[in-house]
């Protein structure tokens, strides 16, 4: 994750890595509730979970802090803004193509009801 431009996608890429930012997003968690959480579901190892919670510190997901003997984990929200930003204007592209084609498809139901095709059955043509 060397390039800062990538990094929020390549953290988002991984299943593991967008497991633990959800639950994250519900709130501080222990690294040994994230850790269990994620090996129940991924059954994946605890040094693969260790790793995928270095990455989101390394990518500024997520601070860690240590609290007595537990490492506190926390989700930085605006580490997400980059890739919503870049979702939202996709978005906006794609709802004009949705709105011309909508537009297009009604035109095309408006034009079949006034002039129905003549091989259809039961329409009489004239």
């Amino acid at each position: 994750m060397n390039d800062p431009r990538t990094g929020i996608f390549e953290v988002l890429a991984d299943p593991v890595r967008r497991r633990l930012i959800e639950l994250l997003s519900e709130g501080p968690h222990t690294a040994g509730e994230l850790t269990s959480a994620v090996i129940d579901e991924f059954g994946v190892s605890q040094p693969a979970v260790s790793n995928a919670l270095r990455l989101l510190r390394d990518a500024r997901v997520a601070d860690c802090a240590p609290e007595g003997r537990h490492r506190i984990y926390t989700l930085r929200p605006e580490s997400l803004d980059e890739a919503e930003g870049w979702l939202r204007r996709r978005r906006s592209v794609w709802a004009g193509a949705l709105s011309a084609l909508e537009t297009e498809v009604a035109r095309g139901h408006r034009s079949r009801r006034r002039n129905p095709p003549a091989d259809q059955p039961g329409k009489a043509s004239a």
